[in-house]
C-alpha cells in the first residue's frame, strides 16, 4: 500500500485560468476505464517540457519535441493503457492521427497538439478505440476536472497524484496546479513519469523552458523506484498568462524566485508521491548526501544507494544490514573518496565513521529505525559543501508480483 499517501481532495486542486480538462473512456486496455484525457489551453499560453533520454523514446515524445519547437500549443491529449513506444513509423503515424483528430475538434493545427501515452511498450496504439472517444473528452472539458484527470492518467498507480499552491507574483495571486502518474519504471534521465503542471502566471516565453528545467532538477529528477528509465517520461509546464501579474522576465528577480518556489513545491509533492506509491512499496526513504565537492557527485552517490536492490530489500525486511549502504557508496563511481572521512546515519543514529562501524552504534538502534514507515539515510562525505537529496521506496514481494503480471 502507498506509504502515508492519500488521494488529493478534489476541492484542493485549484482551477488554473486558461486550462480546461476533459476525460473519457476509450477502453484501450480495459473496457469502461476512463483512460483518455484532453487538456485545452487558452490562446497565448506558453508551454515547455523535458523528456526522457531513453533512446527508445516513444512516438509521442518525438512528436512533442517537434511540436514544441513550433510553439502555439493549444491542447494536450493523454492516453493510458498503451505507451506507443517501440512502434516505429506506424507509431508516429498513429500519434499524428491523434493530434489531427484533436485539432479538428478544437479548430487548431495538428502541430499545436502535444500527445502523451503511457502503458505497455511494443504494442500498436489502438487509434480505432482512441479517436472515437475524443468527442466525449471534448464535451467533458471543464476548469475543475483536475481531480478526474489525475485518476485518468494512472497506470499501476494506486493513488492519484495532484497538488496546488498559490503565490504572490508581480503584485497578483497566481495559481499552480499539477498532476502526475508513476509508480514503476521510475528513474530519471530527465524526469520519471508523466507530469503536467500549469500556472496562470504571465512568464516571458524565453524563461518557460528554463523554469521547467530548473523545477525538474529539484523534483522529478530526484526520485527513483526501480532504476528503470521509461521510454515515455515527460514533464510539461503550462503558463497561460491570465493571472494579470506583471510578466516574469528576469530569472534573477524576486518574482521568478517566488514562482519557481511555488512550482517546485507542487512538483516535489508529486515526485515524492510517486516514491510513496512505488509498486509494492511499504517504506518511503529519503537519501541525503552532503559534504561533497559538487552536487553531481552527491546525487551520484545518493542514487547508488537509492536504486540498490540489496539496500531496498533490506529496508523491506526491516533488516539493519547496513553494510549494503557502504557498498553502494563505494561503487557509486566517485573514485577518490576517502572512506575514513565518511559518516553515515540511519535516521538520527550514527552507523558508520572512520571507515567502519561507529563505536556507539548497536543493532538494536538500527532495527528500531528500520521498523518505521519513513526513513532517512544521511551520508556526510567530508570533502566539500555540496549536497543532494533523492527519494525512493523499498522492494517488496508485491513489486515482483505487479510487474510479473503487468500484461495480464
Amino acid at each position: 500500500m502507498p506509504v502515508n499517501l492519500t488521494a488529493p481532495d478534489p476541492a484542493s486542486l485549484l482551477p488554473v485560468a486558461g486550462v480546461r480538462l476533459g476525460i473519457a473512456s476509450a477502453g484501450i486496455k480495459k473496457p469502461g476505464r476512463r483512460d483518455l484525457t484532453l487538456i485545452e489551453l487558452a490562446p497565448g499560453s506558453h508551454v515547455a517540457g523535458v523528456f526522457t533520454q531513453n533512446r527508445f523514446c516513444a512516438a509521442p515524445v518525438t512528436l512533442c519535441r517537434q511540436h514544441l519547437v513550433q510553439g502555439g500549443i493549444r491542447a494536450l491529449v493523454i492516453n493510458t493503457g498503451n505507451a506507443n513506444a517501440g512502434t516505429g513509423a506506424e507509431g508516429l503515424d498513429r500519434a499524428r492521427r491523434t493530434c489531427e483528430a484533436v485539432a479538428g475538434l478544437l479548430g487548431c493545427e495538428a502541430e499545436a497538439v502535444l500527445p502523451f501515452s503511457t502503458g505497455v511498450i511494443l504494442e500498436p496504439l489502438p487509434v480505432d478505440k482512441l479517436l472515437p472517444a475524443l468527442p466525449a473528452a471534448q464535451a467533458d472539458l471543464a476548469a475543475d476536472h483536475w481531480h478526474d484527470a489525475a485518476h485518468a492518467i494512472m497506470t499501476t498507480d494506486i493513488v492519484a497524484k495532484g497538488a496546488s499552491r498559490q503565490a504572490q507574483v508581480g503584485g497578483k495571486t497566481v495559481t499552480v496546479t499539477g498532476i502526475a502518474k508513476g509508480s514503476g519504471m521510475i528513474h530519471p534521465n530527465m524526469a520519471t513519469m508523466l507530469g503536467f503542471v500549469a500556472t496562470d502566471a504571465a512568464i516571458a516565453p524565453a524563461l518557460v523552458q528554463q523554469l521547467v528545467t530548473d523545477v525538474a532538477d529539484v523534483s522529478f529528477n530526484c526520485v527513483t523506484v526501480d532504476g528503470d528509465t521509461s521510454t515515455n517520461d515527460s514533464f510539461v509546464l503550462i503558463a497561460t498568462g491570465q493571472a494579470g501579474n506583471a510578466e516574469v522576465g528576469d530569472a534573477a528577480g524576486a518574482d521568478y524566485a517566488a514562482l519557481k518556489a511555488a512550482l517546485a513545491e507542487v512538483a516535489i509533492e508529486l515526485a515524492q508521491a510517486m516514491a510513496r506509491d512505488g509498486e509494492g512499496a511499504t517504506k518511503f526513504m529519503t537519501v541525503s548526501v552532503e559534504g561533497g565537492r559538487d552536487r553531481a557527485e552527491c546525487k551520484q552517490i545518493a542514487y547508488a544507494i537509492a536504486r540498490s536492490p540489496l539496500v531496498k530489500t533490506a529496508f523491506f525486511a526491516s533488516d539493519p544490514n547496513l553494510g549494503r549502504i557502504l557498498a553502494a557508496i563505494g561503487y557509486a563511481g566517485v573514485n577518490d573518496l576517502d572512506v575514513d572521512a565518511i559518516r553515515v546515519w540511519l535516521g538520527d543514529v550514527l552507523v558508520a565513521e572512520h571507515g567502519g562501524r561507529a563505536a556507539s552504534y548497536t543493532e538494536a538502534q538500527g532495527a528500531a529505525v528500520m521498523k518505521e514507515a519513513e526513513i532517512t539515510v544521511r551520508v556526510a562525505l567530508g570533502r566539500g559543501d555540496a549536497a543532494a537529496t533523492v527519494w525512493t521506496c523499498d522492494f517488496s514481494y508485491d513489486y515482483v508480483k505487479i510487474n510479473a503480471e503487468y500484461r495480464t
